[in-house]
């Protein structure tokens, strides 16, 4: 009887430890838009802008954890992080440009050429990523000083490749007609664009946080981000 228990309870598997959120960041961010708020004055000027500050918030985040887990779980400094976010932005512009017409049509149309270039540009930006990492950065796993030479090194490379192949000027993303313009609430405008960019982020954000505390991988990050030999 006690073996067959035994046996039971090793066939079972191990409940995944759950990592604790940490919400001083979030009490933070509410803090600041209620003391801005009458600094602001107005109502309308503090909504429009309490939302533009969130998406902005938002995008850096997506851009600033794929740095965070880099050098938080490789140990690696890479200064060329930067370069593939643009390299996907112009990946993404370019998709965007070619579907114009299809996206001008509006409803579902517009959302899906918005998907199609955030897919074109996650899949040369992780591409090109992991290309840069197999030759280039793996060679210089543990030497920071390395690390950073190769990553900088690597970042004005990519930077000359942008321009050659999209010039040096900048380029705007032409947004779907249904993303343009702006939803008025009272006297605030609150732009279209700027909720998609902000309940992408938000998801983006429940997501990692779900897959760092819930999962058996984000188990492993977050182990391998406190020792990484043990690992």
């Amino acid at each position: 009887m006690t073996t067959t228990t035994t046996t039971v309870a090793a066939a079972t598997p191990a409940a995944i430890p759950k990592a604790s959120f940490d919400w001083k960041p979030v009490w933070l961010l509410l803090a600041v838009m209620a003391l801005a708020f009458p600094a602001i004055g107005s109502a309308s000027s503090w909504l429009t802008l309490t939302v533009a500050g969130l998406a902005m918030g938002f995008i850096v985040f997506i851009i600033a954890s794929g740095l965070t887990l880099v050098f938080g779980l490789m140990d690696v400094l890479n200064f060329g992080h930067g370069v593939f976010i643009a390299l996907g932005a112009f990946m993404a512009t370019t998709v965007m440009g070619g579907m114009a017409a299809f996206a001008d049509q509006g409803g579902w149309q517009a959302l899906a050429a918005v998907f199609c270039a955030m897919l074109a540009a996650m899949v040369v930006a992780g591409a090109l990523g992991l290309a840069f990492e197999r030759v280039i950065v793996r060679p210089v796993y543990g030497l920071h000083l390395k690390q950073i030479l190769i990553t900088m090194g690597g970042m004005i490379v990519g930077e000359e490749i942008i321009k050659v192949i999209w010039g040096p000027l900048q380029i705007a993303m032409p947004l779907p007609e249904s993303l343009r313009g702006a939803y008025l609430i009272g006297d605030a405008a609150i732009e279209k664009y700027r909720l998609l960019a902000s309940f992408i982020g938000a998801c983006v954000f429940a997501l990692l946080v779900w897959t760092l505390s819930r999962t058996k991988v984000g188990l492993l990050i977050r182990a391998g981000v406190q020792d990484r030999e043990m690992v």
